[in-house]
């Protein structure tokens, strides 16, 4: 993946900040059709172009047909971050939402992917069910908008910002513009 590569090249910590999309979305989700109703909106292009990022980052992806509300999956990836080996929840979700379609908004099922990480399950629903980690996600959320984030992935550094899927090669020019030093 580019931000392994990144980490690798560069002597940089990157961090998760948890953005809002779509956060009017109910629990429930919503189809793709009724999110983008009254837009210019083709879904078989938008897929055949998150496909192909996808398929140069070696990401599996999925033709999507609903969104769901991340909140909690955001609350849950935060509290993940704290406990160790917990990074390892963020391809979990990726991979429920982007690839199996799943309801990233049910508790059950977040619990389910914090345990297949090891992760303590029922740390994971007092966290989801008592939402311990909904200041940080407000607080992440207004980071992403004083920074102007409008969509995902947004790179942020010294001022500056990259939006959206970049080649490799972009992300690289990225570093070098804003003084990252290399690793050795």
């Amino acid at each position: 993946m580019r931000v392994e590569k990144l980490k690798a090249a560069y002597d940089v910590e990157i961090q998760n900040v948890h953005f809002p999309l779509h956060p009017d979305t109910p629990m429930e989700g919503k189809s793709l059709e009724e999110l983008f109703a009254g837009r210019d909106y083709d879904p078989e292009a938008m897929y055949a172009r998150m496909k192909g990022l996808m398929d140069e980052e070696g990401l599996p992806y999925a033709q999507r047909t609903h969104t769901y509300n991340s909140r909690l999956a955001q609350e849950l990836g935060k509290w993940a971050d704290t406990q160790q080996g917990g990074d390892a929840i963020h391809m979990k979700l990726y991979q429920a939402y982007f690839v199996d379609q799943k309801n990233i908004a049910d508790i059950d099922l977040l619990v389910s992917i914090a345990e297949s990480v090891g992760l303590d399950g029922t740390a994971a629903r007092d966290v989801l069910e008592n939402r311990t980690f909904k200041d940080a996600v407000d607080a992440d959320w207004a980071k992403s908008q004083g920074y102007g984030v409008t969509g995902v992935p947004t790179y942020v550094a010294d001022g500056q910002g990259v939006v959206g899927a970049q080649p490799y090669d972009v992300l690289v020019q990225f570093m070098d513009a804003v003084g990252a030093a290399r690793a050795e």
